[in-house]
C-alpha cells in the first residue's frame, strides 16, 4: 500500500497513466493505447474521463488524445499550441494553458511546468508545432500531490516544483535514449524532494534500456518507494 490517501495511480504502459481521486474524478495522461506495444489489452477504462492531460505532442503522448476525447467528451488540457491542433482535429471540450498556470476542475487543481525535450506532430507528411513540452502537478482535494513529469531530462528548477508544489508521489521516465535515465531520474527525486516513484517511458522499445531496479540502485536510499509494477496494475 503506498497511502494515496483514497487516490490510485494505475500505469498503463509507457507514459500513460490512470489517475483516480477519492472523490472519483477519473484524470488520465498522454493517452496512448492502440499503437502501445505494453497497453494491457484486458484493461477496461471506467465509465467516465473526466480530464485529460497531454504533456507534449510527440505521438507516443497523443495517438489517443482525440478519440478518447471524442469518446468520453472529456476536456483536453495542454499548451495553448497543442490544445488548438486537438480543437482543429475536432475536439469540442479544450483547455489550452501554459507553464506556470493553474487549471482548477472538480476536486483537482492541474498545474504545467516546465520540461526539458522536444515536441512536434507529423501528420501525412506534415509537421506542426506542438508548443513546449511540459509536466503536471495535479494536486488533489484531500489527496496527494502528484507529479506527471512527461518527457524530460533532469534540470535543475526541479527545487522549483518542490518549493512551490510539494509533490510527494512522481510519475518520472526512467528510459534514457529520448528522455533522462536512471542516473539523472535519481537525481531528479531529490531534486523534486518525493516520497514515492511510479518509474514510466521504459521498455516500450529497444532503445529505452533503464530499468526500474537501476533507478532503485543509482537512489540507494530505502526510504524512497519505487513502485515497480506492470502496465495496467494500479498503486494505492
Amino acid at each position: 500500500m503506498a497511502d494515496l490517501k483514497g487516490a490510485s495511480v494505475t500505469w498503463l504502459g509507457h507514459s500513460t497513466v490512470l489517475v483516480t481521486t477519492p472523490k472519483g474524478s477519473n484524470i488520465l495522461i498522454d493517452p496512448f493505447i492502440e499503437q502501445n506495444p505494453k497497453f494491457p489489452r484486458e484493461f477496461s477504462f471506467p465509465e467516465k474521463i473526466d480530464l485529460i492531460l497531454v504533456t507534449h505532442a510527440h505521438f507516443d503522448h497523443t495517438a489517443d488524445v482525440v478519440p478518447m476525447a471524442k469518446k468520453y467528451g472529456a476536456p483536453v488540457i495542454a499548451t495553448f499550441e497543442l490544445a488548438s491542433y486537438f480543437q482543429s482535429r475536432g475536439v469540442e471540450n479544450i483547455i489550452g494553458m501554459n507553464i506556470g498556470g493553474t487549471c482548477h476542475h472538480a476536486d483537482v487543481a492541474v498545474t504545467q511546468t516546465e520540461a526539458r525535450h522536444t515536441s512536434g506532430i507529423t501528420e501525412d507528411g506534415k509537421f506542426f508545432y506542438g508548443g513546449v513540452p511540459t509536466g503536471y502537478v495535479i494536486a488533489i482535494e484531500n489527496g496527494p500531490v502528484l507529479y506527471h513529469a512527461g518527457d524530460t531530462t533532469v534540470f535543475s528548477d526541479m527545487q522549483l516544483i518542490r518549493d512551490l508544489y510539494a509533490p510527494e508521489f512522481g510519475m518520472l521516465p526512467i528510459g534514457d535514449h529520448f528522455t533522462m535515465g536512471p542516473k539523472a531520474a535519481a537525481l531528479a527525486v531529490k531534486f523534486l524532494g518525493l516520497k514515492q516513484v511510479l518509474p514510466i517511458h521504459f521498455g516500450t522499445w529497444p532503445p529505452l534500456i533503464g530499468r526500474p531496479d537501476h533507478l532503485i540502485q543509482q537512489l540507494n536510499d530505502p526510504t524512497i518507494k519505487v513502485h515497480v509494477i506492470e502496465p495496467g496494475e494500479t498503486v494505492k
